[in-house]
């Protein structure tokens, strides 16, 4: 069975702005995304519906709808909660994970290590985002595991700026491998620890996002 119409172009909208092909605050243009998929208006208003509701794209009356771009105290915000989600996933794999969750998340980490040996940013930031998905799902909560995606896609351009930082690579993988070590060990205080400081920005890498975003900004 195919995939609707409004749900394709939804998914595919949504790796846009997850892979970075829009940035945020980016505007979305509706005829042109429906010029692409050769389809009428309805299902890309549909889509864009769709993802308004999960707060990739934010509708503005009057302008259009944009990619959602965040103020540094709300992006803060965002962060500090993603920290503890992910820790708590974290915490709840240690416990919970079986055979094939820890070979998941060993085959993610080793993709990482891959990708970052041979400098390809791109390649690690998909990698990175396959390994906290691995993570997730070992905490075997879907409830959890389904709200934590929806920060997770909501943060993604941001992280993805973030690991641009210089040397910020090999210290997400250093981070990653820790905490796979502390969950093989069902070891919860260091796995939730060493996440909650791996996904909150704070001190200098808050400083370097800053920087970063502003960068963009200035260059558009």
């Amino acid at each position: 069975m195919s995939i609707p119409t409004a749900q394709r172009i939804r998914l595919a909208l949504e790796n846009d702005i997850v892979d970075g092909r829009y940035h945020p605050g980016d505007q979305i243009d509706p005829d042109r995304i429906a010029a692409d998929y050769g389809c009428s208006r309805t299902p890309v208003r549909e889509a864009l519906q769709m993802l308004e509701a999960s707060g990739l794209l934010i509708v503005q009356p009057k302008r259009g709808t944009f990619v959602t771009k965040l103020g540094m105290g709300e992006l803060m915000q965002r962060f500090e909660l993603m920290a503890e989600l992910e820790a708590f996933c974290a915490r709840l794999a240690c416990r919970r994970a079986e055979a094939r969750d820890i070979a998941r998340i060993v085959q993610s980490l080793q993709a990482c290590e891959t990708a970052a040996e041979a400098g390809e940013s791109d390649r690690y930031y998909a990698e990175n985002t396959q390994f906290h998905q691995a993570i997730y799902r070992a905490a075997h909560n879907p409830f959890l595991e389904t709200e934590t995606l929806r920060l997770q896609a909501m943060l993604q351009p941001y992280r993805r700026r973030q690991l641009q930082a210089q040397g910020r690579v090999r210290r997400s993988l250093d981070e990653h491998r820790v905490i796979a070590d502390a969950i093989r060990s069902a070891d919860e205080e260091t796995a939730a620890r060493i996440m909650t400081e791996h996904v909150l920005v704070q001190g200098e890498r808050f400083q370097d996002l800053a920087a970063m975003l502003e960068g963009l900004d200035s260059a558009r």
